[in-house]
């Protein structure tokens, strides 16, 4: 199917062809980039990154939150970022198990990408699917992250509106401080709340937050039982107020320039670990001690520039 085909199926709403022009994206197809370059950018949607540590409820998090958002007549994207093994490079892709509920909703679209090796709880291919959802005219899409604890600060960069999930008795609180997660939370939410330990957390992120740089926004620590939905409509209703003061606030087209750099430094840091991977020879002299990885390093970019040229 030609780059022209796909789009008339794009803008005739066909979610087989949203499908198709995804896989073409998170493969590197170059009529992903095609496409991308002839996408309008004019819609908008209310972009909510979900992150926290492995087991947190995530998933079914995201499963409820797309349940309110059909009952308020919104139509839902979903990226589900899925870590890839560092040994086989494979991902199981199961976080649309969760959400299965809504597969014969033609209002939500939920789509698996593979990390592939990506840091920071985002896959690489991530951004550009983004842009795709939006352009399909998605009222909101849910980012959520791989989940791997201490290096999930990107999804900042992307989400408009980040949704960290802690649970209760689980450290959650300490590690988020020490990795600077706490700074980038625009909710708090504290799932499996009917476990001991609850209002404990509260404090502890109530006393982390003291620490922390002071804010305009004050994120809401809100108490939820995902498997139960409970809370979920007190969760919704306070992304819709972030939100809004983003909008009065005149921030959102910063956040957007963000998304961009992140985009960018995404790209050339995956040309760049194609190309170490290429060059063994080159790997080699650092490792012998012959070349230090400075020296390297700009040869990389040299031979790289090259080959983009």
């Amino acid at each position: 199917m030609s780059v022209e085909e796909l789009l008339g199926h794009l803008r005739e709403g066909d979610l087989r062809a949203l499908a198709r022009a995804l896989t073409w994206i998170e493969s590197g197809d170059p009529r992903g980039q095609e496409l991308l370059r002839r996408i309008p950018g004019t819609h908008r949607s209310k972009v909510v990154g979900i992150t926290g540590s492995p087991g947190a409820g995530k998933s079914t998090l995201t499963d409820q939150l797309i349940g309110e958002a059909r009952s308020r007549g919104e139509r839902v994207g979903v990226l589900a970022i899925d870590p890839s093994s560092p040994f086989s490079g494979g991902a199981i892709l199961g976080d649309r198990i969760r959400m299965m509920r809504h597969h014969r909703d033609p209002g939500v679209f939920i789509r698996s990408l593979a990390s592939r090796g990506a840091l920071g709880g985002l896959a690489g291919a991530a951004v550009g699917a983004l842009a795709l959802l939006e352009a399909f005219g998605f009222d909101v899409v849910f980012i959520e992250t791989v989940g791997v604890g201490q290096s999930e600060v990107d999804i900042a960069r992307v989400a408009d509106t980040t949704v960290l999930v802690l649970t209760p008795a689980a450290g959650d609180a300490v590690q988020a401080f020490k990795a600077g997660i706490m700074e980038i939370a625009d909710l708090f939410v504290i799932n499996k709340f009917d476990l001991p330990g609850g209002e404990t957390l509260i404090r502890e992120i109530k006393s982390s937050l003291e620490l922390a740089p002071p804010r305009a926004w004050k994120p809401p620590i809100l108490r939820v039982v995902a498997t139960q939905a409970q809370g979920i409509s007190e969760v919704y209703d306070a992304l819709q107020e972030h939100r809004e003061y983003l909008e009065k606030l005149g921030t959102l087209d910063e956040r957007r320039l963000e998304r961009a750099r992140f985009e960018l430094e995404s790209l050339i840091q995956e040309w760049g670990r194609r190309k170490s991977e290429e060059a063994t020879e080159l790997v080699a002299q650092v490792a012998a001690g012959q070349l230090s990885p400075e020296q390297a390093a700009r040869q990389l970019l040299r031979e790289l520039s090259k080959q983009l040229d």
